[in-house]
């Protein structure tokens, strides 16, 4: 990965009590991902999950309060299990890669990284992504859980 300036990042880890390969699954199946994915509160219509590099994952996210977000991205890197990175399409721009590393048979960590092209877009979304991640983590847990049983 290329060397990113502190200010045009922002970066969430987590340790999750999962087996890698579940974890990864749960990024990328669409069966999945829709029931996590998003701050609390919020839910997903996807339309489209391409999974490949190059590929797009097209999708609307319903906030709590009756707001809807349209999102589109594209893969730009696929390493499975370790590795997976995309590029938004629609607004805010910036890309993502989400690293996971087995810690051991039954624990990944998850780095997260949200990558803008300047520190001052970087803050417009700090803003408004502080405690969201956690939020979306939080709610990756407990899929994980249901996976796992």
């Amino acid at each position: 990965m290329e060397q990113v300036l502190p200010d045009c990042e922002i970066v969430d880890s987590r340790i999750f009590k999962a087996p890698i390969d579940i974890v990864f699954s749960a990024w990328t199946n669409p069966d999945h991902l829709v029931n996590w994915w998003g701050p609390a509160g919020f839910t997903n219509t996807f339309f489209e999950f391409d999974f490949r590099v190059g590929g797009r994952w097209r999708f609307m996210m319903h906030g709590p309060d009756k707001g809807h977000y349209p999102n589109e991205v594209e893969f730009t890197q696929i390493e499975a299990p370790t590795l997976l990175a995309w590029k938004r399409i629609s607004k805010p721009l910036f890309t993502v890669h989400a690293q996971f590393e087995k810690l051991n048979e039954h624990e990944t960590r998850i780095v997260f990284r949200q990558i803008f092209d300047t520190a001052e877009e970087c803050q417009k979304i700090r803003k408004y992504t502080e405690g969201k991640n956690d939020e979306n983590f939080d709610r990756l847990e407990i899929e994980l859980q249901k996976m796992i049983v």
